[in-house]
């Protein structure tokens, strides 16, 4: 381990779920992590969001790693929260060496059902909040000259259509075009930008009541569901790929191992975008 000795890692998001995942493992690899949650229910979703208190147990986690570790509580629409962030860790943190904008939310629903305000606030969390976190966060790691590894949480779902969650689906492909024009952008700072796109991982996310509510009698829409994430490889017995398998890709992608990887979608799918 120790392939990120030195350095400062950002996780949003990270109270629970991927996002605890990502910032255990990068002080695993020897990083000091800050760490943001919006700590509340402020969503409409179907499955309980990060808390104070689990914000507070992620940063035991990582403390128990031997690295040091910083809690924001700060939602990503929120720009005046995320600059106090940033600013509660100038002294502490002066660098910042990689940003995982990780945090989003899901909710399943046929378009022409889907409420105006489900649609905004999954466009403003998952999109436009990872341009605020962008906004707040990168220009510490320009101004460093250390260059660095900016990591967005996309989803299988911003290569291909998945049904019945359209504001999720054109949400994570907007991601793409971001990180494809910051990583031309970044680039003569010598910060990489990438995406990661899972297909299914076992979180709370994966537990949204709204998937329920719209297949729970496994009728022929349930089945045109499924068949989008339809995998060639194995799935563990859950049926989902684990925190694990996706902490592995960000630890490869923060360090200098991906020096030369950038503007670049990395598909952990198991295989469900060959089909």
């Amino acid at each position: 381990m120790g392939r990120l000795s030195g350095k400062t890692a950002l996780v949003t998001g990270a109270a629970h779920g991927q996002g605890r995942a990502f910032a255990i493992r990068l002080a695993r690899e020897g990083a000091d992590v800050i760490v943001t949650d919006v700590c509340a229910q402020a969503a409409d979703v179907g499955y309980p969001l990060g808390t104070s208190a689990e914000l507070d147990e992620t940063v035991r986690l990582v403390e128990a790693e031997g690295r040091r570790a910083h809690a924001a509580v700060a939602d990503v629409r929120d720009r005046d929260a995320l600059a106090a962030a940033m600013a509660a860790t100038a002294e502490a943190f002066p660098r910042l060496d990689v940003l995982v904008a990780n945090a989003g939310i899901q909710r399943h629903t046929r378009i022409l059902d889907c409420p105006p305000e489900q649609w905004q606030a999954i466009i403003d969390i998952n999109l436009t909040g990872t341009f605020n976190v962008i906004q707040a966060f990168v220009p510490r790691m320009v101004s460093a000259g250390n260059g660095g590894s900016v990591i967005v949480m996309s989803s299988v779902a911003g290569l291909k259509s998945i049904p019945f969650c359209g504001p999720y689906v054109a949400s994570k492909h907007g991601i793409q075009g971001l990180m494809r024009a910051l990583a031309q952008e970044l680039g003569e700072h010598g910060i990489r930008v990438n995406t990661l796109n899972p297909g299914g991982v076992e979180s709370p996310m994966t537990e949204d009541r709204s998937l329920l509510d719209l297949f729970g009698n496994g009728d022929a829409d349930s089945t045109f569901f499924n068949a989008s994430y339809v995998p060639l490889l194995p799935l563990p017995e859950s049926g989902f790929l684990s925190t694990d398998d996706i902490s592995a890709a960000v630890a490869w992608l923060a360090s200098d191992e991906s020096a030369f990887v950038t503007g670049t979608a990395i598909p952990i799918e198991a295989g469900a975008l060959v089909r």
